[in-house]
């Protein structure tokens, strides 16, 4: 979102995770600005029972977390490392200056969250359908098209079976039925547990 040279130049600096380290936690003050390097973080509420809503899956390049540095809130919900990754962080502050300094950038953030705010429309529409293989569909057209966790090299769909459930709110059951359903309609495959996806869409 932001150039790394620019990012570096006004003081940010490099964290590395581990895979399940949390960034940050729901409720907490926002200090920081996040980019990620590599690797992926996952963006979700932890529920009493240990389950996951989950909201985002953030890849290189990827920003998460900014909400509370445009309206001071606390964050809205955590962040954890899905695999290890590598961070760059800036103080809040400065990335405010960063934004009075540069109408592009600022106008880029404002996109991405209606970006965002668009895919929860769609999310919630799709939902609200009540089929699962429709469901599934609908989300994996949608990354397609957006060529997001989705390899755009070998078509393989690069979330797991508990995060499409903690995505959709479906039980992780109803989702290995459904996409097992759709394996038999040829509308997807299975290679030694993965998912891949038709280059030519679902």
């Amino acid at each position: 979102m932001i150039p790394v040279e620019i990012l570096l130049e006004k003081g940010a600096t490099y964290r590395k995770l581990d895979p399940g380290e949390v960034i940050f936690h729901e409720g907490t003050h926002a200090s920081y600005y996040y980019q990620i390097v590599s690797g992926r973080v996952r963006w979700c509420n932890l529920l009493d029972d240990g389950r996951e809503v989950l909201h985002k899956v953030v890849e290189p390049g990827d920003i998460f977390g900014e909400l509370p540095l445009f309206d001071g809130e606390p964050y809205a919900s955590s962040a954890i490392a899905d695999t290890p990754a590598v961070l760059l962080r800036l103080r809040a502050d400065t990335f405010h200056e960063i934004l009075k300094e540069n109408s592009a950038i600022h106008f880029a953030f404002s996109k991405s969250m209606v970006s965002d705010l668009r895919f929860k429309f769609m999310l919630t529409d799709i939902i609200s359908r009540n089929c699962p293989e429709d469901i599934i569909t609908q989300l994996i057209q949608y990354l397609n098209q957006e060529k997001k966790l989705i390899c755009q090299e070998c078509n393989r769909l690069m979330l797991t079976r508990q995060q499409l459930a903690n995505m959709t709110g479906l039980r992780v059951e109803t989702i290995i039925r459904a996409i097992k359903n759709m394996e038999k309609e040829e509308r997807l495959s299975i290679v030694k547990g993965k998912v891949f996806v038709p280059a030519d869409g679902i």
